[in-house]
């Protein structure tokens, strides 16, 4: 009984590292980028750059006189710059770690194979 249980582990144990590349690129590959554009998409409703550009030319503090507009677009227009330049800075970051996430395991399998060391 005892082989019979250790036999059925080690299959198991062998199936599950081999499925686990199998894993790694088709299901979890889908699952960290859903991740990483919940990510992205949280990050853009908190920052909302382009409400702040729909609402460009809306006077700021109920100011409707000319001062009060002018500086409310330039006020508005240089927020909107740095919010974008931010979801882009982002935007970034994220397709960075989605690249080591794929570049990963083959990165572990390399530095796997240099430690082998061949008698």
């Amino acid at each position: 009984m005892f082989f019979l249980v250790l036999q059925r582990l080690i299959i198991q144990l062998v199936l599950d590292v081999l499925y686990f590349s199998v894993w790694w690129y088709s299901v979890g590959v889908m699952r960290f980028g859903v991740g990483l554009g919940h990510i992205f998409q949280d990050v853009n409703v908190y920052l909302a750059p382009l409400l702040w550009l729909r609402n460009m030319f809306v006077p700021m503090f109920g100011q409707t006189d000319i001062q009060g507009r002018l500086m409310s677009i330039f006020i508005r227009f240089f927020n909107t710059i740095f919010r974008l330049i931010v979801l882009l800075f982002l935007a970034v970051i994220l397709l960075v770690v989605f690249v080591a996430w794929l570049i990963f395991p083959i990165f572990v399998a390399y530095m796997l194979s240099l430690s082998v060391v061949v008698v």
